[in-house]
């Protein structure tokens, strides 16, 4: 007699379970295992009126730690030491990218007029579109329709934006010229 695999007529008829329909075995990590109990307690009940809500509920959670693991220890530029390995933190990329996340976007750098400042081609720029750009600040602009990324400086009562590529001109900004600074860039995010 052969042993294990699947054998005509064993199992529990499909349809007879507490569901009342064919069911299908699933891996799922542990951290949802208990949040999914919770789920089908109320399964019997309604599908509707007293599932949505745990759904919802499960959904917030799962995006408030949908971020990535931040370990307390910092990396030298060498080999890591696995003694100390405690995750501090989940890391919430958009709370760590801007303040400001539901007014903030990305968009991908071209050209090479700030090359000094750390941005490559293809870069992603993530830009808060909330703070008042400070003297000093790299912001994205709009002047005579084009758009710019620059870094915002005031010299007296002027405004200038400046390149980061010595060969690349200063942009003067004055009631004749139409700009406008559409947000200060907080981060880089450059891919290897």
């Amino acid at each position: 007699m052969a042993r294990g695999g699947k054998r005509v007529g064993a199992g529990r008829p499909p349809g007879t379970g507490k569901y009342g329909e064919p069911t299908k075995a699933m891996r799922l990590p542990i951290s949802l295992a208990d949040q999914l109990s919770e789920v089908l307690a109320t399964w019997g009940r309604s599908r509707f009126e007293d599932i949505v809500p745990q759904l919802q509920r499960l959904r917030r959670q799962r995006q408030a730690g949908s971020g990535l693991p931040l370990y307390s220890q910092a990396v030298a530029a060498g080999l890591p030491d696995p003694s100390r390995d405690e995750i501090d933190e989940e890391l919430d990329l958009n709370a760590y990218l801007s303040q400001h996340p539901e007014s903030s976007f990305c968009v991908r750098a071209r050209g090479d007029s700030m090359m000094e400042a750390g941005i490559q081609m293809e870069d992603l720029l993530v830009v808060d579109t909330v703070p008042e750009p400070q003297d000093g600040d790299l912001v994205m602009a709009v002047v005579d329709a084009e758009l710019m990324v620059k870094r915002f400086h005031r010299q007296g009562d002027r405004l200038v934006l400046v390149s980061e590529n010595p060969q690349q001109p200063a942009v003067w900004l004055s009631q004749e010229r139409e700009f406008y600074i559409l947000g200060i860039i907080t981060h880089v995010i450059h891919a290897f």
